[in-house]
Order: C-alpha cells, then structure tokens, then sequence
C-alpha cells in the first residue's frame, strides 16, 4: 500500500503545470511502512471527532489533577496529545534520525528503573497558579513516575522534562584557587586539593505555557502564536490550527543547575544565597576566549557560590543555553568580523550587532526566573551578576536581591574590555565608572594579529 499526502486540487480551468524535475524520481514517503501505511497527518484541528486531548490544567497544585505533559504523536498520541512541539528541544531532530535510520525502535519505551531524582525537591507554592512558572513544568522530573498509569491507561508517551543528579565539578582554575587559598578543602563542598566540588545538579527542558509567556512579553496569545508559526516557516502548524493546546515544547536548548551546599538551603530565607545566572558563550566559557568576560566571571561565580555553601548558605550557578546572547554563534562571529575590521571600540560594541542581527540582545530574560520560583527562592543576598537585565527579571517577579557582586576588575581581560565598558555605560551594574560615548571611543580591541 502506498503512502499519499493530501494534494492541492485544480479546477478544470488550471493551468497550473506541475513542476518536471529532470533524473529525478518522485520521493518515497512510505519509509517501508515505519510509521505505518496511508495518508500523512501533516497537523491536527481543534474541532476533529477524533480529537481528545489528555486533560491539562496548567497550574493546577495537584499534580494527578494537572495532569502530564504528552506532546508526542506516538501510540495513540496522534488525538490524545495535549502539547505542540517535541521532546527534547533541538535534540528531537537526532530522535528522528535515529528513528529513521532504524536505530532507534519506533516503539521503544524508556525503561526509567533506578533514574528518579536523587534528591528531593519539595513542591513549592509557586509550582501552582497561571503566573509564577510558565516557561518549564514544575512535575517534570517526576513525569514518569506521577503519569505512569496514564501513559499505560492511554496509550501515549510521557517523558521527563527535567532530570537531577548528583556529581563533582572539575576545573583547573578551581585547583589554582585553593593554591592560593582563596577556597578551603572542607571534604563536603570543597573535597579535595584539586578543588573539586561536590554538587547537585538539574537539566531542564523548556516547556512553555503559551497564555503565561505571552502575558510575560506583554502581547496577544494570538500574536505570540502567529510569531512563532510564521517565523519558524510553518513548522508547528498546530499553534494555529489547535488553539486549545496551550503548551508548547519549543525547539530551543534549556538550562542547567549546579547546587553547592544543601540543596534544601535554597528555599530556606534564613540561608545566604549567593547566585550566578550565566549565558552560554562556548568560545569563552570552553575554550578561554578572551573577548569577552564569560568565563573569568563564570568561575569567579562558581567559586563564590562555593564559599557562601562553606559558611553554612547555599551556592548556585544557572546555566542557560543562549549561546551569543540568543543571536547563535553563526551571528556572534560575523559581529566578531564586524567590530575587529571598524576598529572594535567600546562606542561601537552594541551597533555592530544590530547592524548585523537588527537587535542587541535577543535572551529575553523575562522568562529566566522561573527556574528559581521551581527552586523555591524568595531573596538573592548574593547576586554575581552585573546585568541590568537579569536584575530586572528577577525583580519583576517579586524575588529580592540584596546585593549585586561585579567582576573584580583583575579578572577581565584587556580585550573583553571593550564589552564591560560599553555594558556598563548601557546599563550594567557597577561600583566604579561610567564612561561617557566619548570615552567609548577610546576603548579598543586588539586588532586580528593574523
């Protein structure tokens, strides 16, 4: 039996020629039957008999009564599934290779014996309501366990969408500082001369409640919706054609936790929190770039997240996949071209990239706190972090930082200063000086030496 895609149909007047492709053969859709035989499914609608979506009710404090989060087309999932998108962000596409290429089973079903979280997060109150969390599902780390019946009831597949562990963190720079005695070897969170920590951490994926981020960036759900369909080339026609799904699992990368200290200590105000939330930069932060402070301030985060766990607090540092301030590491290095060939001054840092990607900045850190109201925190004592617009966020969502920590001024590079200066003069916290544009002008990059 063949395999048909619903066809445009002509009236008897079109004269519309179908397109000739020379020494090409018409594409074989029927994948030998893997995904079983007849028509493609290219999206579903809201009013279909066969639709009957898993039942979700985002914000819900119980857990049962909110109900898992299934966006999967598998098993019966095709009219049961109540989210848009796929697992596993960007990682989805190599699920379907490995599917394709038949080395991944169709209907293989996770086996997650021993895989539940070593430690325990409780349920926070902020896990429920329609506000506080819109941009992750509180339960996903538990959706396996909490939903299993419903995946086995249904028919469907229910995956995590967070995961936590236990490990040590390794860093050469951690092993210098305990050289210097600037952290102490305590055999708890400090184990060892090397400077390994002990720590616990958490991958998240997101998972978007549609109404909640858009209210987040002050639009429509509609425009939110439109946005996303349109400017993803119509690859999740659901968004416009199911308006009753309000879930999305968008195909962008996540973020990662590492808690030093008790990770009970994070919800606890009467414990000293001290926090850095970091943005991916893989050139820095992996491979020691210069240009920018991302990794001198990454470690010096670390280390001071390390040091309030020492005294009896807790350490955090968040993670988040959004490499080149969001804009991708493709425009990053055409911004690096740009200012090294004008002359790379502070002055010109920010134009240099709207010239190229249109925008300064594209993380959107509106939607970044949520991974602390998952964690249960109320108040920062330590924010180590000069950004204006994390401050911001954070803020806005009633979370109270007491202190901001800048980087020491001997951890920047003489070649990131160009990026310092001009975030600070565009708003960045700092105890020292502000430059003026004309003193911008003065803060040059090294030019390419090759």
């Amino acid at each position: 039996m063949s395999t048909t895609i619903d066809k445009h149909l002509h009236d008897a007047k079109c004269t519309h020629k179908p397109l000739e492709l020379i020494n090409e053969k018409p594409i074989d859709y029927s994948a030998d039957g893997l995904f079983g035989y007849g028509k493609i499914q290219l999206t579903t609608y809201t009013e279909d008999p066969e639709v009957k979506p898993i039942p979700l009710a985002w914000g819900h404090s119980n857990p049962l009564s909110r109900g898992p989060i299934t966006p999967s087309r598998y098993g019966n999932g095709m009219y049961k599934h109540n989210a848009i998108g796929a697992h596993a962000g960007p990682y989805s596409i190599y699920h379907a290779l490995a599917v394709g290429s038949k080395q991944l089973k169709l209907n293989h079903k996770a086996d997650y014996t021993n895989a539940q979280p070593p430690v325990d997060f409780p349920q926070q109150p902020q896990w429920s309501g329609l506000e506080k969390i819109v941009a992750m599902d509180p339960f996903g780390h538990l959706a396996p366990w909490l939903f299993s019946d419903v995946s086995e009831k249904e028919g469907v597949e229910i995956r995590p969408t967070i995961s936590i562990t236990k490990a040590n963190l390794q860093l050469t720079e951690l092993k210098e500082e305990v050289a210097k005695g600037n952290l102490k070897v305590d055999g708890e969170v400090c184990v060892n001369s090397n400077g390994d920590l002990h720590i616990t951490k958490l991958a998240v994926d997101p998972v978007w409640y549609l109404p909640g981020v858009a209210k987040r960036f002050g639009i429509s759900e509609g425009t939110l919706r439109r946005a996303l369909f349109e400017d993803t080339n119509g690859m999740y026609p659901e968004l416009i054609t199911r308006p009753d799904i309000k879930v999305f699992l968008p195909p962008i990368g996540g973020l990662t936790v590492y808690i030093m200290g008790d990770p009970k200590f994070v919800s606890d105000p009467s414990k000293k929190l001290a926090l850095r939330v970091h943005d991916e930069c893989s050139g820095s932060d992996v491979f020691g770039s210069d240009i920018c402070t991302c990794r001198p301030y990454l470690i010096f985060g670390i280390v001071e997240a390390a040091k309030e766990a020492q005294n009896g607090g807790s350490g955090m540092v968040i993670y988040f996949r959004k490499e080149g301030r969001a804009l991708g590491e493709v425009t990053k290095y055409l911004v690096y071209n740009a200012r090294k060939r004008g002359g790379d001054t502070a002055a010109e840092y920010f134009h240099r990239t709207e010239c190229i990607a249109g925008v300064k900045d594209m993380r959107f850190q509106a939607l970044m706190p949520d991974i602390l109201h998952f964690l249960g925190v109320t108040k920062i004592d330590r924010m180590l972090s000069m950004s204006n617009m994390k401050y911001d966020a954070i803020v806005d969502q009633g979370i109270t930082i007491k202190e901001r920590v800048p980087i020491p001024d001997e951890m920047i590079p003489p070649d990131s200063r160009v990026e310092i200066d001009a975030k600070i003069a565009a708003g960045y916290f700092t105890t020292g000086k502000v430059m003026t544009q004309d003193e911008l002008k003065n803060v040059q990059g090294r030019t390419w030496e090759i």
